[in-house]
């Protein structure tokens, strides 16, 4: 029951009504019967030759930036959409969006993609939220944050990776009116990070000055070392005040859950992306302030410590410590105009919070492979590094592969399987070097390869093999099949030194 109710707000709220109403219930449909005096407009990457083409979006070169729109005021933008085609990882971390009003020199809206939409580190995960809402396994990334403007609007989109971005779909809808409430205030969204956190001070969300009200936070964190990074507790200083006037418990209360973090999303609030507390995991939550926005006068400052549990060598444990996790996020407002500059945006490859090497390709290790008899080949497929798969096809769940790969040197670091999900694919139990490290359900409605984490691991030199067994298949599935892309490592831009003491990197509280 409280599913469907939930899906239904969503639904409501896809109108464009949710700040008007942001309450949840019957409520949001009132005034739909109230005859408008807006028109409708929209920009979109729709074929010019509309009429019989359909060549409906937009490629950006590699470094270049693409103009969405350009807007004459008054009006306000209350839907936008975006589909991205691109080959590379974490592609939605390396596009930068952008949106200037009125003309103004700094943009108001300055984020990757992807973190504005709701998720950090380049990561495609759908979730469903009252402002920002991802479909289609995170490729499908939906905005209802209202954007006025008076005089004019301009949306951008650069591509910070060194390929081609190959197809950028959109539609930005618009309403355009006579004028604005004289009491209008101006969207803006801001990104920021700190690789890693920076020891003697709490991680600041947001630096403001002016008038205005504060409406959201996303945050992501990349773990260093295992444990939980989310004892700390959030402050807001309004209007210069030397003490926070708002006090808060907890990382994870912030974000309105308790005891931890598991993956979930609600309307105003959830964790959309989590992985765990081991070294490597990664996690994205969000909340939004719909029905308790934070009004300042003359500026607002919101930070969050970065502490929370931490196993040392010598068994010992600590509870609360500050942490040097890699953290990143968005601050989300409404203000009046101008805004404070912001600091200058790290470019597209700095905002990754770790580097990726392949260490082997599925297809390459098909010779050699042992097997139970069923058909294997390479298949192409977008979307898989080098762009084709290792394909096996067994037509029952006792079917298995087997795979060896060299190493050339010691290798130690945290280990990806990359794997395609699809609706013929069955359930595999995955060992390495004859180590269990997985049982994964491979079905999905269509074609999607998966990042499926094994963890820190040490593989020294020589020979390592990988076995794939089939131990059965989804009620939907309609076939046992197993797709493996490739084995990768990822090497984070920052890891604490095995023989250095988190301790050791406390320092005091800067003013």
């Amino acid at each position: 029951m409280r599913i469907a109710l939930l899906t239904a707000v969503l639904l409501i709220v896809a109108g464009g009504l949710a700040l008007a109403q942001p309450s949840p219930g019957p409520s949001l449909l009132d005034g739909l019967e109230t005859l408008r005096d807006f028109e409708a407009q929209r920009a979109s990457s729709c074929d010019p030759n509309w009429k019989t083409g359909n060549g409906d979006n937009r490629p950006i070169p590699p470094g270049e930036t693409l103009t969405l729109a350009e807007l004459e005021g008054p009006g306000r933008v209350g839907h936008i959409w975006f589909t991205i085609a691109h080959s590379v990882p974490f592609y939605s971390r390396l596009l930068t969006l952008r949106m200037y009003w009125d003309g103004e020199e700094h943009p108001s809206v300055e984020c990757p993609i992807g973190d504005f939409f709701g998720i950090g580190h380049g990561v495609d995960q759908p979730f469903q939220s009252i402002p920002v809402s991802v479909s289609s396994d995170g490729r499908a990334r939906n905005c209802y944050w209202p954007m006025p403007f008076r005089e004019s609007a301009r949306i951008t989109v650069t591509n910070e990776s060194d390929v081609p971005c190959g197809a950028f779909f959109y539609y930005i809808d618009w309403q355009q009116v006579d004028e604005l409430p004289d009491d209008t205030a101006y969207f803006h969204a801001m990104y920021r990070q700190e690789f890693p956190a920076v020891m003697g001070r709490n991680y600041m969300i947001a630096d403001i000055e002016g008038r205005g009200h504060y409406v959201g936070t996303v945050q992501s964190v990349y773990h260093v070392s295992p444990g939980w990074y989310g004892e700390g507790d959030d402050f807001f200083f309004i209007d210069g005040e030397e003490e926070p006037r708002l006090r808060g418990t907890g990382t994870e209360d912030y974000f309105c859950d308790a005891w931890g973090f598991r993956q979930f999303s609600y309307p105003s609030y959830g964790v959309p992306l989590w992985e765990g507390y081991n070294t490597g995991d990664r996690g994205s939550a969000y909340r939004w302030h719909l029905t308790d926005p934070v009004p300042f006068s003359e500026s607002l400052w919101v930070e969050i410590e970065h502490k929370g549990s931490q196993h040392f060598p010598n068994g010992e444990v600590s509870g609360f410590i500050e942490r040097d996790d890699l953290m990143s996020s968005v601050a989300y407002w409404y203000q009046t105009e101008p805004h404070k500059p912001w600091p200058e945006l790290p470019p597209g490859p700095d905002r990754l919070p770790f580097t990726e090497r392949v260490i082997a390709e599925g297809e390459a290790l098909i010779e050699g492979a042992d097997l139970a008899e069923a058909p294997i080949e390479p298949q192409s497929l977008p979307g898989t590094s080098g762009g084709s798969q290792l394909f096996y096809r067994p037509e029952a769940e006792d079917g298995w592969v087997e795979v060896s790969f060299d190493v050339e040197e010691d290798i130690d670091g945290y280990l990806i399987l990359r794997i395609t999900n699809s609706w013929d694919y069955g359930i595999y139990q995955v060992s390495l070097d004859g180590d269990p490290v997985g049982e994964w359900d491979l079905y999905a409605e269509g074609p999607d390869p998966t990042e499926y984490p094994i963890g820190l691991r040490t593989l020294e030199e020589g020979e390592h093999t990988l076995r794939f067994e089939c131990v059965g298949s989804n009620a939907e599935s309609e076939g046992y099949f197993l797709g493996f892309d490739a084995v990768v490592l990822r090497d984070p831009v920052y890891s604490r030194p095995a023989d250095v003491d988190l301790r050791d990197l406390q320092v005091e509280r800067e003013d």
